[in-house]
């Protein structure tokens, strides 16, 4: 029997994550041809069927479970070896969409700097719904919705109370504190979105208050702009305002929206030896410990 090489295990695996050659080819970055040969020399040097086949799903075997659980610890010990020599030298790399920990972020890098002098920390905004560690740009992120995503995990840290983003010459702009009903009051105004990452939505009112009209943007900087020149209203979470100033955009608590959750998210396989270390860093600067 051959040797079975590292390609075939990852072809096994994506299968077993996506449940089609078609899906699994494009996670791997593969045609589907080259997909189903690598699967056949796989079943040939194993000697035995490990995914059966159907015109719209693959399943895999017995043998092929039993294959999977054992590949799958082979690459979490291998990418845990390449990240731990990758990163001897390399800064462990936060990534963020809109907002970090609002006003907690310096004292979280403050301390780490106190606490781990030689591993600096590069902090690092991603517009896509997992703020890079789905591409391996990132090695922790911090964010505001949860990514459909099995390679993430996600732990809710705290809630953030919910801000309205208005124009600083708008009627409410003004305001110590405004109600949601007031925000679509004013139909002429629709609602900034920007789906992938932000936590706003016209499900967050009533379905007979909701904002007449929306406009989508790519990532918090044309959020703020478009607002700036009264072209939409936004509505944030608190962090958001706490790390985005903007000369023309007024931040106003809403005291009836419900509040947003903030997620330490990080790669079911680290990519970085102090990753744990992080994970902790974090969660001690948020309880106050």
């Amino acid at each position: 029997m051959d040797d079975v090489e590292l390609r075939h295990l990852r072809a096994l695996d994506a299968v077993a994550e996506a449940g089609t050659i078609t899906a699994a080819a494009v996670r791997l970055h593969m045609t589907q041809p080259a997909l189903s040969r690598t699967l056949a020399q796989l079943e040939s040097r194993v000697g035995v069927r490990l995914v059966d086949r159907s015109p719209r799903h693959l399943t895999l075997t017995s043998a092929g479970q039993t294959l999977l659980g054992h590949g799958r610890a082979i690459l979490a010990h291998l990418d845990a070896a390449l990240a731990d020599t990758r990163t001897v030298s390399r800064p462990l790399r936060i990534g963020y969409t809109c907002a970090v920990l609002g006003r907690q972020t310096v004292p979280l890098l403050r301390s780490w700097r106190r606490a781990h002098p030689h591993i600096p920390l590069d902090v690092v905004r991603q517009d896509n719904s997992t703020a890079g560690l789905a591409t391996g740009d990132t090695d922790v992120a911090v964010l505001r919705t949860v990514p459909a995503d099995p390679r993430i995990r996600t732990e809710a840290l705290y809630t953030e109370d919910r801000v309205a983003a208005l124009p600083d010459d708008h009627p409410l702009a003004a305001r110590d504190r405004v109600l949601m009903d007031e925000l679509t009051a004013r139909p002429e105004l629709p609602l900034a979105l920007w789906p992938d990452t932000g936590t706003a939505s016209p499900d967050l009112w009533p379905p007979e208050r909701r904002p007449a009209r929306t406009v989508e943007v790519g990532n918090v900087d044309e959020w703020l702009n478009l607002i700036a020149a009264g072209g939409a209203f936004g509505l944030g979470a608190a962090g958001t305002a706490e790390s985005h100033g903007h000369p023309g955009v007024r931040f106003v608590p809403v005291t009836d929206a419900p509040a947003a959750t903030v997620y330490l998210a990080r790669p079911v396989h680290p990519t970085h030896p102090r990753t744990e270390d992080f994970l902790t860093a974090v969660r001690d600067v948020v309880s106050g410990g």
